[in-house]
């Protein structure tokens, strides 16, 4: 098939957005019908949202956070998306989407799809969204998730063909619904670079279930539902939602109780959340975790990394695997977390198809605790001079209150061993998402919100060459079972695959995972629907939310 682009027809663009109106209380303007799961026809109502989360930008193509993706789920439409209650992807603003061939995956979209600003929404736009991640490839964006995508044809109006480089790819309708699938106007947004989040709003560039009406970023952004979505999740159950964010976690938790705010939604601190447990002014909601913690190494400039004076890969991995023998995750799950997280001994959270526990049995004393005398032998036998000198950072301000308890517990786990002096730092978290990508710090913190309920989700932005931590790990064995996992259709065969891989990156320590976390909201007594959207899919889709 020839690839081509279409040309098309567009409506009138709207003259642009009108000022809204800033409903704060927690009240609001009248309330919907109290209906969850995106059925209350968004009649009518307000809703407030308090979040720590912040967002980096609410282009498609420049982020890949978790607090950037929670205003792309509002605003943008998916070709494939999964519906409340599922982990498994459905046609979003899509017709139909299969496989024509094993290499073409062919999307069919529904008539008449238009933008809030009035132009059409057509397969022009699906190709745009697709060539423009690709082609941006920003370091702090999602294009390592297209690995698999060669190009993309349009035959006509409503029809796409994403052409794949390796056959029978079991991941990619997931990839869709996941921080690379947004759809954008390509009369707003640049083909070439990222553009500012203030154009897109003032663009009127949105298909999904809300608009935004009012954007000031990591300070307040107002939502209206979208008369014109056509999508999966149907229409919303409040028509006006209001996100309000916090620098400071008791804020937050202080006016989920007062009753300034209908719903509290990352991040709470552990001590705050078992508070509020006996509090009768409020609901905690317990969704699935698929959250993990984890340390990323730089294997340019962490201790002996390949950039630095003393350059020696196995002094290095010595390193990496004394850290791993060192760190006490009972503790930290007990002591920071009060058991909202749990311990992690796998790069594979457990309860994925998949999830093995090969840092258990590698590190430590073998059980899952720490064991400073297997620690000393590695470095011992390394060669390497103690106490090792480690740079270690952390955010805070994006992983919520208790980081700060997080990494200084770590610190002390590594440093009553006596194999290591560890310089810890801290950062903002603009600051930190740019600096990390820039070899900045040898060693450092990140968590992980999956894009898609699939075990490759936590090895294909990881561990492939191109991959999205920019930390110098290259592994080609590892590379190829991760393409090959992801083209094999027999599941106890790509089970088998994704326990292999696991093996491997756990004999190399790219990053050192050490918590698996639930997900929890805290809303008001009247407030339905967030249930419906903690769910295995791991988005929270304010849609699904009302009050009455």
């Amino acid at each position: 098939m020839t690839s081509g682009s279409i040309g098309r027809r567009r409506g009138v663009a709207t003259a642009g957005i009108a000022a809204a109106a800033l409903v704060l209380s927690a009240c609001g303007g009248g309330d919907s019908d109290g209906s969850g799961g995106g059925s209350g026809g968004g009649d009518g109502g307000s809703i407030t949202i308090g979040t720590s989360d912040k967002i980096t930008t609410i282009d498609p193509a420049g982020s890949y956070d978790n607090g950037s993706f929670a205003v792309m789920n509002q605003v943008y439409p998916f070709l494939m998306n999964t519906p409340y209650g599922s982990p498994e992807v459905e046609p979003d603003i899509a017709e139909s989407a299969e496989f024509t061939s094993p290499t073409e995956y062919t999307v069919t979209l529904k008539d008449g799809l238009t933008f809030a600003n009035g132009n059409e929404l057509t397969s022009s736009d699906v190709k745009f969204t697709f060539d423009r991640q690709l082609a941006i490839n920003d370091p702090e964006g999602p294009a390592s998730l297209l690995y698999n995508l060669d190009s993309v044809d349009t035959p006509d109006e409503q029809t796409v063909v994403f052409n794949l480089k390796s056959p029978n790819d079991q991941v990619f309708p997931q990839i869709l619904s996941s921080p690379a699938g947004p759809i954008v106007d390509e009369d707003v947004l640049s083909a070439t670079e990222l553009t500012p989040d203030q154009e897109i709003v003032e663009g009127e560039a949105f298909a999904g279930p809300y608009t935004i009406t009012n954007y000031d970023q990591n300070n307040l952004v107002t939502y209206a539902a979208n008369p014109e979505y056509q999508g999966l999740l149907g229409e919303p159950g409040t028509e006006q939602v209001n996100v309000r964010y916090y620098a400071d976690a008791s804020n937050l938790k202080l006016d989920v109780q007062e009753g300034n705010i209908d719903v509290a939604w990352r991040s709470l601190s552990a001590t705050d959340i078992e508070d509020l447990r006996s509090d009768d002014g409020v609901q905690v909601v317990d969704g699935p975790g698929g959250e993990i913690r984890y340390i990323v190494f730089n294997f340019n400039t962490q201790p002996y990394g390949a950039t630095t004076p003393e350059a020696d890969p196995a002094k290095a991995l010595a390193v990496r695997q004394a850290v791993a023998s060192l760190i006490d995750r009972e503790e930290l799950a007990e002591q920071v977390y009060k058991g909202t997280y749990t311990p992690l001994y796998s790069f594979v959270p457990e309860g994925l198809t998949g999830a093995i526990q090969p840092l258990q049995e590698k590190y430590g004393d073998g059980e899952g605790g720490p064991d400073v005398e297997q620690a000393r032998q590695v470095l011992e036998a390394a060669g390497v001079t103690t106490p090792v000198q480690l740079s270690l950072q952390y955010s805070n301000d994006h992983y919520g209150p208790s980081s700060g308890d997080e990494y200084a517990l770590i610190k002390d786990q590594l440093e009553s061993s006596g194999l290591f002096q560890v310089d810890l730092q801290t950062t903002e978290w603009t600051q930190y998402s740019e600096q990390r990508t820039n070899d900045v710090y040898p060693a450092y913190q990140l968590g992980w919100f999956p894009d898609y309920s699939d075990a490759d989700n936590y090895l294909t932005p990881f561990f492939l060459e191109e991959n999205f931590l920019g930390n110098h790990y290259v592994d080609q064995e590892v590379n190829d079972l991760i393409l090959q996992q992801a083209t094999t259709e027999d599941p106890a065969e790509r089970q088998a695959l994704i326990e292999q891989i696991q093996e491997l990156v756990a004999d190399d320590l790219s990053t050192v995972p050490y918590l698996q976390g639930a997900q929890v909201a805290v809303t008001g007594t009247d407030v339905s629907g967030a249930e419906d959207t903690l769910d295995a899919s791991f988005k929270f889709r304010y849609g699904a939310l009302s009050k009455g």
